[in-house]
């Protein structure tokens, strides 16, 4: 079989939008794609690291830097955190290129407190950024993918979204929300060849501030943005599935479920029995987004029912 390199992976003719595009991941994932032939809307309001004030300079040098190396980009510094902000952003697209075929969401702010002492301001804040501000761009640009027959949707999630952490519960629960958004984008998108996938990536950026980074592996944005290309590129045939990119290793993620116990009736004193096997992962169950996850995970849940079998 013969086997792709990258300078077969080109985005000719492709039109991308890249949130959080000035600094860090989205910086990397906006020259990665330019470079490769896309036209690119490089997103970043240029807030601080809580999301408080505004720098129009990053969001521009990045664009400098693509129209310097002989590409196409624009400069968009609407926040995702509106309604307004994020049909700002798609709209810059539609306006300067004619359309838009690759989103990739990765603007983020971060605000840390432990769950005791989080104020709804802060709580609210990063929601608005990560996990509103996805659908705030997803949402007008959906349609559009859909009606031209073709989409990429990349959308970033995190270890925190998937396992949690201490002092930021704002940021687990906003990308954790994520992964949900992706799985009904890629349902929905699945009849009109418009994909969407999380990726989970950690790399040592800005986010990283107050971490103390000294014993870690290389980890540059340059590990993660080739997954994202790959998620991006018209060959991705992969949709609602999510990819760890973490210190040069990429590995995909997933939802799994135990087979289960089966019993026509439960008591309290039954769960506590039988919780071994409730919880026994030994053979873990799958069930793909696309087609039918959603689907397919009651319909199992049905057939044991309909065989009425008590599994133990």
């Amino acid at each position: 079989m013969a086997s792709n390199s990258d300078d077969d992976m080109r985005f000719d003719g492709r039109v991308a939008v890249v949130t959080g595009g000035g600094r860090g991941l989205g910086r990397s994932y906006a020259l990665l794609l330019a470079a490769h032939g896309a036209k690119v809307v490089v997103n970043d309001p240029g807030g601080e690291l809580d999301g408080d004030g505004a720098d129009l300079g990053p969001a521009h040098e990045v664009v400098r830097e693509i129209v310097d190396a002989g590409g196409e980009a624009v400069a968009s510094t609407d926040s995702v955190a509106t309604p307004l902000g994020g049909q700002a952003i798609v709209e810059t697209a539609m306006q300067r290129f004619g359309g838009i075929d690759i989103l990739i969401h990765n603007a983020g702010i971060v605000r840390r407190a432990s769950l005791a002492h989080m104020t709804y301001d802060d709580f609210d804040a990063v929601l608005d950024v990560h996990l509103r501000g996805a659908f705030h761009v997803v949402r007008p640009a959906f349609p559009v993918m859909c009606e031209a027959g073709y989409g990429r949707i990349v959308l970033t999630s995190s270890i925190g979204g998937l396992y949690g952490n201490h002092e930021v519960a704002n940021y687990a629960v906003a990308k954790a929300g994520v992964i949900g958004l992706s799985n009904v984008a890629a349902m929905e998108g699945a009849a009109h060849n418009v994909t969407s996938n999380v990726i989970v990536p950690a790399a040592v950026t800005r986010m990283a501030e107050g971490i103390d980074t000294s014993a870690y592996p290389p980890m540059g944005p340059d590990l993660v943005s080739p997954v994202v290309g790959y998620l991006a590129h018209e060959s991705c045939s992969v949709t609602g599935e999510m990819f760890v990119a973490l210190a040069g290793r990429v590995a995909a993620a997933a939802v799994t479920e135990a087979p289960g116990v089966y019993r026509p009736s439960w008591g309290i004193a039954d769960v506590a029995e039988h919780i071994g096997a409730i919880r026994d992962m030994s053979e873990p169950l799958r069930f793909p987004v696309v087609p039918d996850g959603h689907g397919d995970h009651i319909r199992y849940s049905f057939s044991m029912a309909n065989r009425g079998e008590v599994h133990a």
